[in-house]
């Protein structure tokens, strides 16, 4: 009962926030971006809440706690210095000064007009709209199997009516009503972490007694391998890592956070609230996920008997009521913040460069929102229906499910967005070899894995992982991203200065053509 109590009162929360901010979007920019007027609380909450869901705190925290033990802590640590900090200083203060210079308010219109080109503008939002349903599936996989352990509803009870929640409050709201869901749900995560941490340290008598009884499970003979440092295998712990957090800085769903922000100091005081976010919710996630051994059996084969997906929900079920409710929450509030991010940037994207284009009469921004609002809808039932789908699929388990869509988004993203960002002479040419190159390593490894043999390894490297092969797409992105622009056609020396020019002003503390100060 307390946790139905907990539970309800929380959604009335969020669907209430959603109705307040309904007669607030006046436009476009209002509705996908906030006006561009968000704070660095506001932003970084949303950056990392949108970063760490269900997916992490169900899926990857079981399965990489369970292979790699307390060294899956690093997944964490990557996150929160590649994931948040690197990436803030690196992205966070060009994005914002370029996004508004160029009036990009998606990926796709940042594409095509840093580049000059529809066709990126369009081949983009297709791979953005294919690839953010996997994400948002594996999300609600997650989000269902804890609903089901803690109120024994079954799963696709709960995958609908979460994917009706979420779609409540983001049609109703937008993107400010998403930004301060994010932030209420953001401080549900970190004292929800915090608090399932030294309970469950507690139930095998502290940290110390913990690591004593996971240094006591043998493999192959050997015990301490759980609990030492590096883990069993830290050559494919690596490839988790640089998926995990690499891949930030390629998807629309977060790079587009730094579209919001309304200046430069709000980007500075972003980058610490984020880094710390970060290092208590993900540290804390695989932290936790490193001890799941001693809550679940192993099976003939060495795997979780409830499946790498149940690890998480069947270690909480150790918890107190009260904060078993309180995990729901977190979790809950972990994925919608997630999904609403998910399905914003999807339907702007599917309305402002794939259906705009196409109409001969302009769209007014009432029927704009209108169609988001629509794709909203559609984006999230399709994402319910692969969700249950691919439930009880033991191939489309939840990690499986997620390195697809980042390997693809970010492996296609990464480098044209990053490099665009700092030089001048990148070329269509090299933009679309990486949109091209992202998307057939992903789709082409999952195709001959799918049908052909899994086993595969090359220099201890798990050569039919997912996940390898996505870390793998972004580092590739990165790296052939200016080595092709070397060899094809040179952009217009006049067109890419004028997109340069905010950022050149701003490097010069000078104001920019436009006339406004880029930090405003």
């Amino acid at each position: 009962m307390v946790m139905w109590i907990v539970l309800v009162l929380y959604l009335c929360l969020m669907i209430g926030i959603g109705a307040y901010y309904r007669t607030k979007n006046k436009n476009t920019s209002d509705f996908v971006l906030g006006g561009r007027t968000l704070g660095s609380w506001f932003t970084a909450f949303a950056y990392g809440t949108s970063y760490f869901s269900a997916v992490i705190f169900v899926g990857f925290a079981g399965k990489f706690g369970w292979n790699y033990g307390v060294a899956s802590t690093w997944v964490g640590i990557g996150n929160a210095i590649i994931g948040s900090l690197i990436a803030w200083i690196v992205l966070g203060n060009r994005t914002r000064v370029m996004s508004k210079s160029i009036d990009a308010r998606t990926m796709p219109e940042f594409f095509e007009r840093r580049y000059q080109s529809k066709g990126l503008k369009l081949a983009s939002a297709v791979i953005i709209f294919i690839f953010l349903i996997p994400y948002t599936a594996s999300a609600f996989n997650g989000l269902s199997r804890l609903f089901e352990k803690a109120f024994h509803v079954n799963y696709y009870v709960c995958i609908v009516v979460m994917g009706l929640i979420t779609a409540v409050y983001v049609i109703v709201g937008g993107y400010k009503a998403t930004a301060l869901n994010d932030f209420i749900q953001g401080l549900f995560m970190l004292v929800g972490i915090t608090a399932c941490i030294i309970n469950i340290l507690g139930k095998h008598g502290g940290l110390g007694g913990s690591i004593d009884a996971l240094s006591q499970i043998e493999v192959n003979g050997k015990t301490n391998v759980y609990s030492s440092v590096l883990g069993p295998d830290p050559i494919n712990l690596i490839g988790v890592v640089i998926l995990t957090s690499l891949g930030t800085w390629g998807l629309p769903q977060m790079v587009t956070k730094f579209y919001t922000i309304k200046d430069e100091q709000a980007i500075k005081s972003g980058t610490v609230i984020s880094t710390i976010f970060a290092v208590v919710v993900a540290g804390g996630c695989y932290f936790q996920g490193g001890f799941g051994r001693l809550f679940v059996k192993a099976d003939e084969n060495g795997a979780p008997v409830s499946g790498s997906d149940g690890i998480i929900p069947t270690m909480m079920e150790s918890l107190p009521e009260l904060l078993f409710g309180v995990v729901i929450v977190l979790v809950l509030s972990a994925s919608m913040s997630t999904l609403s991010s998910l399905v914003l940037t999807s339907s702007s994207t599917l309305t402002l460069d794939m259906i705009k284009p196409l109409m001969k009469k302009k769209m007014s921004d009432k029927t704009e929102m209108l169609v988001m609002r629509v794709f909203v809808g559609v984006f999230l039932a399709v994402s319910c229906s692969l969700a249950i789908f691919t439930l009880e699929n033991e191939v489309t388990i939840i990690s499986s499910l997620m390195s697809i869509s980042w390997g693809a988004l970010a492996g296609a993203f990464i480098g044209p967005f990053l490099w665009g960002l700092y030089k001048k002479n990148i070329t269509r040419a090299a933009v679309w070899f990486s949109f091209i190159c992202g998307v057939g390593i992903t789709v082409g490894h999952m195709i001959w894995f799918t049908f052909g043999g899994r086993t595969l390894t090359v220099a201890g490297i798990a050569v039919h992982s997912p996940i390898n092969a996505g870390a793998f797409a972004m580092l590739f992105s990165i790296v052939a991203v200016p080595l092709v622009s070397l060899f094809t056609k040179k952009p217009d020396t006049a067109e890419v200065d004028k997109v340069f020019t905010d950022i050149d002003a701003s490097k010069k503390g000078g104001i920019p053509v436009s006339g406004k100060p880029v930090t405003e």
